[in-house]
């Protein structure tokens, strides 16, 4: 059984700040982890070349980041029990297709469900320009089995994503991985071995690897570009969803989405096992952020 969530020693962690000088040959392996150019009938011709190449928008999650920094014993999680329950990304402009962006990240809520059950840890990365100007905002919650009990909150503050709409969806879009995402988008930067090392997984009450959560967020994403952006990557502006179950490298994705005057709507499946594995999504189109 988990022992309960070390608070102070969490709270007293320094998430290391991160620079990543990045061109466009890491947007490319960027957009193979996340699926792009495995559907023949969809031309991402521009994800994938330098030439007149689209940055996508959900490369931000992985930009200027530390990597899994939960695996430093310092920082007092146990890393193997730890869940991403949601995830949610604000552009205030469309990433370059090359730059230097700085990253910082901090621990800003934490929630107790209750001894014996989990602790809900959110944190908050700001991605920034040499200069100071603001790129984009994201914000994780992370769900950690069994660290409950240590006497805190049990809800994390803050407005909750909306389920989606009770009809039928506007448009649905299915998009395929492959049984090498989680071994490509791992080149990105998140080398949790939950997602490559059959060992880590069963340690994790899994059969096998998964794929990274933000992989599939930016199958997700891909589908929402080309269903309502018109293939534009620069349109998406805001991306936000709940993880309600891992997908398996190799899976096909399918996302139902609603579209309500500019504000997107969507649910995301795997069609082999009908499991929803995205829920409660809501992202914008040609709204950027104001500072």
């Amino acid at each position: 059984m988990s022992s309960p969530l070390d608070v102070e020693k969490l709270q007293e962690y320094k998430i290391p700040h991160a620079t990543d000088d990045y061109d466009p040959r890491d947007a490319i392996i960027y957009a193979l982890g996340v699926g792009a150019g495995l559907d023949p009938a969809i031309n991402e011709v521009d994800f994938l070349y330098e030439r007149q190449l689209q940055v996508l928008p959900t490369m931000a999650l992985v930009l200027g980041t530390p990597g899994f920094w939960p695996m430093d014993p310092s920082c007092g999680l146990d890393w193997i029990n730890i869940l991403h329950g949601e995830q949610r990304l604000t552009l205030f402009q469309p990433l370059d297709p090359a730059g230097t962006l700085l990253g910082e990240t901090i621990v800003t809520n934490i929630a107790d469900k209750g001894v014996g059950k989990s602790a809900l840890v959110r944190a908050v990365k700001t991605l920034k320009t040499l200069s100071g100007a603001l790129v984009a905002e994201s914000t994780e919650t992370w769900v950690v089995r069994g660290a409950g009990g240590f006497g805190g909150e049990r809800e994390l503050p803050g407005d909750v994503l909306p389920p989606v709409p009770d009809r039928s969806p506007d448009i649905v879009a299915t998009l395929p991985t492959s049984v090498t995402q989680a071994a490509t988008y791992r080149l990105s930067g998140d080398r949790n071995p939950l997602h490559i090392d059959g060992a880590t997984a069963r340690r994790a009450g899994l059969d096998r690897p998964i794929l990274h959560g933000l992989s599939t967020l930016g199958v997700v994403a891909r589908a929402l570009i080309h269903a309502c952006c018109s293939g534009d990557a620069a349109r998406l502006s805001s991306i936000d969803a709940r993880f309600t179950a891992p997908v398996y490298p190799g899976e096909t994705i399918t996302t139902e989405i609603w579209n309500m005057s500019g504000t997107l709507h969507f649910r995301s499946s795997v069609s082999e096992r009908k499991l929803v594995v995205i829920d409660h999504g809501v992202a914008t189109m040609d709204a950027f952020a104001k500072i």
